[in-house]
């Protein structure tokens, strides 16, 4: 009875880890809020690199690694294998050499093994390299270099990555952001925040070219983001700079020319958003003023996670819940009822659970320094 009692609970260990689901959280902690301002703290913590069990009920820390990364840039500079076999993290900005008050462009892109959890290689992709995305084959990764108005291109086999080149997609200064694939892998979506543009790429193997597509979804698109069916895409706008009311754009992919079919207001700065796995809904972190000194208009000292749900070609407001200040990065479980939420002040993540009309938090995880990036596998 012993025996058959121990097989029986390894056989249960077994299927949970199998039905685990990793979240890889990024934490930069070179840049801190001064009243507003981004600032190098006098005692900078190490950037690191935290591993999240979605599965465990509340969501629990399993592992932390020592990796570059930055909150410079969309909370997207991190992606994760489709068999959750290793993420890519990206550093788009480092403490400056012979001047470490201030930083300036980097280019590291850190393979991490998410079984051994270590670094297993170091790659340089170009100035400023920020959003990341591996294709659903498994095959290819996009990397946008924010400082030099290129997308880098890396074959993946075996947890391998391989250099592929580059493609310009627009002037130095365009400020690409994020790509993101679409259309089995064929075609990806590239933002550039500084000319208030997104670009298409066509995808032939590891051959990428920039096609004459261009979309105007609002003011300096910043994180883009689809979901499992791909049949839509949105675009958090961050405008401004904490000025004026900001957007989110709903994208329809499925025409042979992409085309924004709806753009709504959702208050200061949507730092990072991300669709649910189930094509239904996009969570957006909004820093509703609380990465502005607390004398400017608009200030407010928590941001906010709003639900909005996609209705035909329309976002339709479903709820929002206070979280911590200059929120980052979202992270959806699986079965799109729960979520993660990044907040660089307070140094948080912030766990909520979601039945289709409300929120509710779950759980609130420290982390060793500012979360600046957030992923899961995405189906």
């Amino acid at each position: 009875m012993l025996v058959r009692a121990l097989l029986a609970a390894a056989a249960f260990s077994l299927a949970a880890g199998a039905q685990a689901q990793i979240a890889v959280s990024a934490n930069d902690g070179k840049q801190v809020l001064d009243d507003g301002e981004q600032v190098v703290p006098a005692h900078p913590a190490p950037d690191s690199v935290t591993l999240i069990d979605m599965s465990a009920s509340p969501p629990r820390i399993i592992g932390e690694i020592a990796a570059p990364t930055s909150v410079i840039g969309p909370p997207s500079s991190v992606a994760v294998a489709p068999d959750e076999s290793f993420a890519l993290v990206t550093a788009a900005r480092q403490l400056t050499p012979g001047d470490p008050t201030t930083i300036s462009p980097d280019d590291v892109v850190s393979v991490i093994d998410l079984k051994t959890r270590r670094v297993t290689a170091t790659l340089h992709a170009g100035a400023g390299a920020s959003g990341v995305s591996i294709n659903r084959a498994g095959t290819l990764a996009l990397v946008a270099n924010r400082a030099e108005g290129t997308v880098s291109v890396f074959t993946v086999a075996g947890g391998v990555l391989t250099p592929a080149g580059k493609v310009r997609v627009g002037e130095p200064d365009s400020s690409p952001a994020m790509p993101i694939f679409f259309d089995d892998d064929r075609r990806a979506l590239v933002s550039r925040d500084r000319d208030h543009k997104i670009v298409q790429l066509s995808i032939d193997g590891a051959t990428v070219t920039v096609t004459p597509v261009i979309l105007a979804p609002g003011l300096r698109p910043y994180q883009i983001d689809t979901d499992g069916p791909r049949r839509f895409a949105v675009s958090g706008n961050i405008g401004g700079g904490g000025r004026d009311v900001d957007t989110v754009s709903l994208i329809d992919l499925a025409p042979p020319v992409p085309r924004v079919v709806d753009v709504v207001a959702v208050g200061l700065t949507p730092e990072g958003l991300k669709m649910s796995p189930d094509g239904r809904y996009v969570a957006v972190n909004v820093n509703n003023g609380s990465n502005l000194g607390v004398n400017a208009p608009g200030y407010h000292p928590r941001g906010l996670v709003q639900i909005w749900r996609i209705d035909g070609e329309r976002l339709t407001k479903v709820t929002q819940a206070g979280v911590g200040g200059w929120g980052q990065g979202v992270a959806w479980s699986r079965d799109s009822r729960r979520l993660l939420v990044q907040c660089v002040v307070g140094q948080t993540i912030e766990a909520f659970a979601f039945d289709g009309r409300r929120l509710r938090h779950t759980a609130t995880l420290p982390m060793p320094a500012g979360p600046a990036a957030i992923r899961t596998a995405e189906p």
